[in-house]
């Protein structure tokens, strides 16, 4: 049943009727402009980012670059509009992380950050609880991911003669990367190596693709999240790819698991056979955006070297599933092959 909070209906997953048709939704969500492969503009090619091919002008999707004297670094920018209203600082803790957790996916370390507000006026009341909220929000979690504030101030812009316009933060992140030869890349790399997710499931679906585009509710609280374990996982994370347990590491992020299995896969043209969670909704476990999971890709034969070392840290993992040659399945059905997935072929 859904919460009622000052006459206002706060969203509840009850209110949606669990579907029984995934595939509708899949296809549904694969023209979100969003979620479409085309809206990866900076990746047209079909060929991953080679790590022998970093140089100055090669970008991935975690921005790793080589500068002049060859020190190789990296640069992320991230947006995000939700909540910015009533809990900046929970928005911007979140947003941080997700920029973080991305980057450390790709075996850079973060180093600095910094933050812009576009669409908020600095002498309206609202104006000023949202920049307090989001420089609490940006000096919390950089304390606790070790991170640099490059500019102490959260600098923001109004544009009167744009009309209402929902506030929106920005933020820019720096990172270092120690040995680029342990430069780690989201997609898949082998059939039949072991998928793993990292981190717990919800029954979550607030502020997802999932519920914003398909069943068109736009007002929802912002998806679970728990800052410090953000911060055990980001640690976790960087442990794996330097004792090279780990293939490939992709964030749980926008159109959650499902489409951050297809991104891990388009380009290889590697598909996944997973297994959801029979204690979740089916829906919030594919297309949920809760926070703190990633999924990871382990070869054959340093599976149990990595199920050991995760189970030392307590930190919770399960099997997911395997990388396929090219068919999707999920739960013993098919969704046919990954090379049909985009709807622009």
């Amino acid at each position: 049943m859904a919460e009622v909070t000052e006459n206002k209906q706060v969203f509840s997953i009850d209110q949606i009727e669990e579907p029984k048709d995934i595939h509708e939704i899949v296809f549904n969500l694969m023209v979100n402009p969003n979620l479409a492969p085309v809206n990866y503009f900076n990746d047209f090619s079909d060929e991953g980012v080679q790590l022998e091919n970093l140089a100055s002008d090669d970008t991935d999707d975690a921005g790793i670059f080589t500068t002049d004297n060859g020190e190789v670094m990296s640069m992320t920018t991230h947006a995000f509009h939700h909540h910015l209203e009533d809990d900046p600082k929970g928005a911007t803790e979140i947003l941080i992380s997700r920029a973080a957790r991305r980057m450390i996916c790709f075996g850079a370390k973060p180093q600095a950050v910094s933050a812009f507000l576009y669409h908020i006026y600095i002498g309206d009341p609202n104006g000023q609880f949202i920049a307090s909220g989001a420089k609490q929000g940006l000096e919390n979690a950089a304390a606790k991911f070790g991170l640099k504030i490059s500019d102490r101030k959260i600098r923001f812009d109004h544009f009167s003669a744009h009309g209402p316009v929902s506030p929106t933060i920005i933020i820019s992140m720096m990172g270092s990367v120690k040995d680029k030869g342990k430069v780690l890349t989201h997609q898949f790399k082998s059939k039949g190596n072991n998928i793993f997710m990292i981190g717990n499931s919800y029954d979550d679906i607030n502020s997802s693709e999932y519920l914003e585009y398909y069943h068109e509710i736009g007002e929802s609280p912002l998806p679970v999240y728990d800052i410090d374990f953000e911060a055990r996982l980001h640690k976790v994370t960087s442990e794996l790819i330097e004792k090279e347990l780990i293939s490939s590491a992709s964030p749980v992020g926008k159109g959650g698991l499902f489409f951050s299995l297809l991104r891990a896969g388009m380009p290889t043209g590697l598909g996944f056979d997973i297994t959801t969670d029979a204690e979740i909704r089916q829906d919030a476990f594919l297309f949920g955006e809760s926070m703190g999971r990633l999924i990871v890709g382990v070869p054959q034969d340093k599976a149990d070297d990595f199920v050991d070392f995760m189970s030392t840290t307590k930190l919770p993992f399960f099997t997911l599933g395997h990388i396929t040659k090219g068919e999707i399945r999920i739960d013993d059905e098919s969704f046919g092959f990954i090379d049909k997935m985009n709807p622009l072929v």
